[in-house]
């Protein structure tokens, strides 16, 4: 394993050649903003809010952190004007797209960020900042595919194909928990959840009878492990 050394703010660190600079941040305690970064997907890099300044050489540029591998001497700071110029504008163009989400104005208040006027807010209740983060997360971690994205500019949305219940969505719920803006909605009750426009039926734990999970998603890992849908169905505060 070929370790590599540099500074972020000034102080000395370590990591793997190759490693993306915003995880190695993130492991030495260094807080970069974020908003289409998690630990269970390969980064999209939509957000760029997670850029910082890096120094290598005489030549020193602006990068977008969760996409930039580190390497040997390289010198990162985190906190420049310049960083926090482009982070403020990029909150304000995300501000402006979704003036109604709680969790950018909870992010800009934190950054003392404030929505610019030659920005012109979106005038529907939109939240979806479009960081594809449901998208990844339906692909390559459920492994479905159920959602994407839907025309292009200013009229691209997220969404089940044709805006139509999705018949390969199977109520799992992973994109609305991966969601950094709860823009999608899940509801429902102990016995039946709906999200997409479809009502999924929950599976009672044999044991317990406590609801707790589709029984869509439960014949959906059965058939992809083998595991039998009796042994699937006991809640796993009960196995």
């Amino acid at each position: 394993m070929d370790m590599v050394k540099f500074t972020i703010d000034g102080k000395e660190v370590e990591a793997e050649k190759g490693a993306y600079l915003l995880d190695v941040a993130r492991e030495n305690g260094v807080r970069i903003p974020t908003l289409c970064w998690h630990e269970s997907i390969e980064s999209p890099g939509a957000c760029r809010m997670c850029v910082v300044e890096v120094k290598q050489g005489k030549r020193t540029r602006v990068v977008t952190s969760c996409l930039y591998p580190v390497s040997e001497g390289i010198e990162v700071k985190t906190q420049t004007d310049r960083v926090k110029h482009v982070r403020k504008v990029v909150l304000q163009l995300q501000m402006a797209r979704c003036p109604e989400s709680k969790e950018l104005k909870d992010m800009a208040d934190e950054m003392g960020v404030k929505p610019e006027p030659r920005f012109t807010p979106d005038a529907t209740d939109n939240t979806c900042i479009l960081c594809r983060m449901c998208v990844r997360t339906c692909e390559q971690v459920v492994g479905v595919s159920a959602i994407g994205f839907s025309y292009r500019g200013t009229e691209k949305v997220v969404g089940t194909p044709f805006k139509e219940q999705s018949k390969v969505c199977i109520g799992c719920g992973a994109c609305a928990f991966v969601c950094p803006t709860h823009h999608i909605k899940m509801t429902g009750t102990p016995e039946e959840r709906e999200i997409w426009g479809r009502n999924f039926k929950m599976m009672k734990c044999k044991t317990c009878g406590n609801y707790f999970a589709p029984i869509e998603q439960l014949e959906w890992i059965s058939k992809k492990t083998g595991v039998p849908m009796d042994k699937l169905s006991v809640c796993q505060a009960c196995k």
